[in-house]
């Protein structure tokens, strides 16, 4: 990965949280308009807590990247009174160093510039900014690196899951690294009507994999080899849930061969592939010290 810039991340105050309701059913909480690091460590906490306390009349919780709602049984519990509950817990968290939390490293074997991706853009081009050339030929380009520099930085340090969802399976990848070296890469023009399952994209600055086949407007240059979203459950690890990633996960994206390509895909078929998994804990304040250190103990771990 690219260590040209040793210095920390330096993370913003956070504004005061911002309550609005959804009908008489729902609360939403908006802790920041901007996506970071320190945003999404402390909506993954205040969610925690919220779920560890089950109030009565909460039904359920969903986080997203910067902000997170809450469906309730208005019969139940009156949204107003959850609204100074969540105010409560955020005076109760208070405002210091982001907790440390236990989470795991997924390896995803991933076949960059990939045919099948590849036969999808080019059917496209009329909704694209650069109808002549390649996804990858213009997000390499308007991050001023040559295609093979966009995959190596693409690939150079892991991922930070900051939210699933959107289609069933899908998780929002934030690469570990400073602001200022975040990969930033506009959407299509007008979506596409089709995208390949599995394929790998990115939008801003985030990356996301496909977990379906479908319309899609994030540009296109890879394809990984396992699947994310596995509806049957007939993979080992999707045994607990269909859903392979969670919010806190870290994904590190690791360029493959079509012959190494093709032989995951066998074992998939077969029902006998193994995600490589490590479990570890996570610690915001070594990581915000120093990522690219951080960074490289979490890929070691992930090699053990």
């Amino acid at each position: 990965m690219v260590k040209s810039d040793r210095q920390p991340i330096a993370e913003p105050e956070l504004p005061e949280p911002r309550y609005t309701f959804g009908g008489d059913d729902h609360v939403f909480v908006d802790l920041d308009q901007a996506m970071s690091f320190r945003v999404n460590f402390r909506l993954r906490a205040l969610t925690h807590e919220l779920g560890a306390r089950q109030i009565p009349g909460v039904l359920e919780i969903a986080p997203a990247n910067s902000s997170y709602l809450v469906r309730v049984d208005p019969d139940r519990l009156d949204p107003r009174d959850l609204v100074r509950e969540l105010r409560r817990l955020d005076e109760e968290l208070g405002h210091g160093a982001p907790p440390a939390f236990r989470t795991r490293i997924i390896d995803m074997p991933t076949y960059y510039n990939d045919p099948w991706s590849r036969e999808c853009l080019m059917q496209f081009r009329d909704r694209h900014q650069n109808p002549t050339g390649t996804d990858i030929e213009y997000v390499a380009r308007v991050n001023d690196m040559s295609e093979d520099e966009f995959i190596a930085t693409h690939h150079g340090a892991p991922y930070l899951i900051t939210m699933v969802g959107f289609v069933p399976g899908t998780a929002w990848h934030f690469q570990m690294v400073p602001p200022e070296r975040q990969l930033q890469v506009p959407k299509y023009i007008r979506p596409r009507t089709d995208t390949p399952e599995r394929t790998l994209s990115h939008g801003g600055a985030f990356a996301a994999i496909y977990p379906v086949r479908g319309p899609g407007g994030y540009q296109l240059f890879a394809r990984v080899a396992p699947p994310v979203f596995d509806a049957a459950q007939r993979l080992p690890d999707f045994e607990e849930s269909p859903v392979l990633m969670q919010q806190g996960d870290i994904v590190k994206f690791r360029p493959i061969e079509r012959d190494e390509y093709d032989a995951i895909r066998a074992e998939c078929e077969a029902g006998t592939y193994r995600y490589r998994i490590r479990e570890t804990e996570f610690d915001p304040q070594a990581f915000f010290a120093d990522p690219y250190a951080y960074d490289d103990r979490l890929v070691k771990e992930l090699s053990s």
